[in-house]
């Protein structure tokens, strides 16, 4: 259902309000370019700092201009299981196709908590739920085991490996089998990741870079020797960007990339700020090293 590349869509901001006009163009700039799916109000996407209203808007406003084109997983994951739940059900009536529930953050639950928090959403919805497990931000890993447990649910349909560890993919594959989604959150280890039994990756990268990055993960899925050989090739144009766009906290680099390309600008919700010159000028030189700009 869900595969390939799939952009974790920022969110523009103009004079601190949403910038409606940049967002619909940049969901427009995706479908042109090969993207696989659309991921708003994401990490990326500033959840944290998005109010309620700004978070169901940018979730409506990503179905509506997408209409049905590709699919749109949106985010409505919470360290309160009461909000994920009312988040999700307004995912649902929006029209989106799926939801990206992150572990929750900050309370430190342990695995029966962990379990308990996505079988109350599950309980509470129809969409499939793609499970966010990203331990450098959250504080919390999900076991492979705990994770069992929930593919047993109606619902729950996969998972967001933002871990970094490419062993995690094996021992998922092996205890929960092929059905279950494996989306890579770690740009630089795309490739790797559907070479070792994933199916794709929800992307910070293809924010800028849509047509590298949905090629990427097209190739690498074929049973073709040149197309394999053509995904790595991008693999190695992408790997000095991806690792520019993380030099500070996502989203500021990224942003910033964003803006010299026409996208949109480089706003950004404090508590997060712009990114330093040093690091724009790291940004310029991966964005002239995969031929972005000239």
């Amino acid at each position: 259902m869900f595969k390939g590349s799939n952009v974790a869509l920022i969110t523009p901001f103009k004079n601190n309000e949403l910038d409606i006009d940049a967002y619909i163009k940049l969901i427009h700039f995706h479908i042109k370019n090969g993207t696989h799916g659309l991921v708003p109000a994401g990490t990326t996407g500033e959840s944290p700092t998005l109010s309620h209203d700004e978070h169901q808007k940018v979730i409506e406003l990503c179905v509506k201009e997408s209409n049905g084109k590709i699919p749109v997983i949106a985010g409505t994951g919470s360290n309160s299981t009461e909000e994920a739940i009312a988040l999700t059900k307004h995912a649902e009536k929006a029209g989106a196709n799926g939801a990206l529930v992150v572990t929750p953050y900050y309370n430190k639950p342990t695995q029966e908590g962990l379990y308990q928090h996505y079988k109350a959403i599950n309980d509470n919805t129809s969409l499939p739920i793609i499970i966010y497990n990203i331990p450098s931000r959250c504080v919390i890993d999900m076991s492979v085991n705990t994770m069992a447990r929930l593919f047993e649910l109606k619902n729950i349909s996969g998972v967001k490996d933002a871990t970094g560890d490419l062993n995690r993919l094996d021992q998922t594959i092996k205890k929960l089998g092929p059905e279950f989604i494996q989306l890579t959150g770690e740009d630089g280890l795309a490739y790797e990741f559907n070479k070792r039994g994933g199916v794709g990756i929800i992307s910070v990268t293809a924010n800028i870079a849509p047509k590298l990055c949905s090629d990427m993960q097209k190739y690498s899925k074929s049973n073709s020797d040149n197309e394999k050989k053509e995904s790595e090739r991008i693999d190695q144009i992408l790997q000095p960007l991806h690792k520019s766009l993380f030099i500070e906290s996502n989203p500021a680099p990224v942003k910033y990339a964003a803006k010299i390309l026409g996208l949109c600008n480089d706003e950004i919700r404090l508590p997060l700020v712009k990114i330093k010159k040093e690091t724009q000028e790291e940004v310029k030189k991966a964005l002239l090293s995969a031929k972005l700009i000239s």
